[in-house]
């Protein structure tokens, strides 16, 4: 099959389109032929040498997909899919590439409110944003949360769960117009973290209160002004740290606030676990889902061969959502 291939860690140009052998499904996998997958900003850190997939995992990047099932494992429990249906599936690796074969417990059927193409930018970063916000975060209806990049495919994402579970949304986006685009999406507010103080902006739309969760991929420089913007027993949730690894803690801002603060991963998760992740984010959204109403923001769809281009436009945060590679 041809997927996209690289020989050593470097810059958009290293990746090539290649032929590789087809994967090797267990008893419990599903085989899909890929129509679509999407760009991740772990895909660019995994280019670059940074990331690499977890033990067992395929090398090629790609972290989900949408097509169409080719076969079905033995083990998969009888019903569960068919030959032939429309899927999207989260993946440790392997979706730049014409097939491939993933537990069944991380793939969901796709809706007919959703294309193809949608799809195959849909399960990492709706699975990424319900985990963190939801699971870990605990965010119950009428609370609020604070999302930084807006404008990302998470935090497109995260709008749009926010908003159907009734919550009030802040995010942050890095220009005035992305912040008019994820007030039009749904926020209740969106900051220019360029131009102003988060944390300040926070305290002003709150009335001072903070809130209840924070959903932050910047780490380091963003800890203190994080802390600062939670509300009284608010959860941080740091799921990235393009902004450092490290940052002073102010332990009794922590206990006087009652504050929680979580590290989350999703890619190196058992497949039991993506598997219970997967079917509570169905059970609570899944009719919203089938409706339309939890779509996915489609920045561009650009054919594989051109994942340098797509890799570009990802670093410089030229994109408003996903960012979706068309394999099929």
């Amino acid at each position: 099959m041809q997927a996209i291939v690289i020989h050593e860690p470097g810059d958009e140009n290293v990746m090539k389109i290649g032929e590789v052998p087809d994967p090797v499904a267990g008893p419990e996998d599903v085989t899909i032929r890929v129509h679509a997958s999407a760009v991740n900003r772990a895909d660019l850190l995994q280019r670059r040498g940074f990331y690499p997939p977890p033990p067992g995992a395929s090398e090629i990047l790609g972290l989900e997909c949408a097509g169409v099932v080719e076969a079905v494992g033995g083990a998969v429990p009888v019903g569960r899919f068919a030959r032939g249906e429309r899927v999207m599936a989260l993946l440790a690796g392997g979706g730049y590439a014409e097939r491939v074969a993933v537990h069944h417990g991380s793939v969901m059927r796709v809706p007919d409110a959703l294309d193809l193409v949608a799809a195959g930018g849909f399960p990492e970063v709706y699975l990424t944003a319900y985990l963190n916000l939801f699971l870990l975060g605990r965010l119950q209806r009428g609370g609020s949360a604070l999302v930084h990049g807006g404008g990302s495919g998470v935090g497109t994402a995260a709008i749009r769960l926010l908003r159907e579970a009734g919550a009030e949304i802040y995010v942050t986006a890095g220009s005035a117009a992305k912040c008019r685009r994820c007030v039009e999406l749904g926020a209740t507010a969106a900051i220019d973290y360029k131009t102003e103080d988060f944390a300040e902006r926070i305290r002003e739309l709150t009335g001072g209160r903070g809130v209840d969760v924070v959903l932050d991929a910047i780490g380091g420089s963003y800890f203190a002004r994080n802390v600062a913007s939670l509300a009284t027993g608010g959860r941080l949730v740091v799921i990235g740290l393009t902004g450092g690894a490290s940052s002073e803690i102010n332990l009794a801002t922590l206990m006087l606030k009652r504050l929680h603060v979580i590290g989350s991963t999703l890619r190196t998760r058992s497949a039991t676990e993506k598997a219970e992740i997967v079917a509570s984010f169905e059970q609570r959204f899944g009719a919203a889902v089938a409706a339309g109403r939890l779509g996915v923001t489609v920045d561009r769809v650009l054919p594989l061969a051109q994942a340098p281009e797509a890799h570009r436009a990802v670093a410089a945060s030229e994109h408003f959502g996903k960012v979706v590679l068309q394999v099929g």
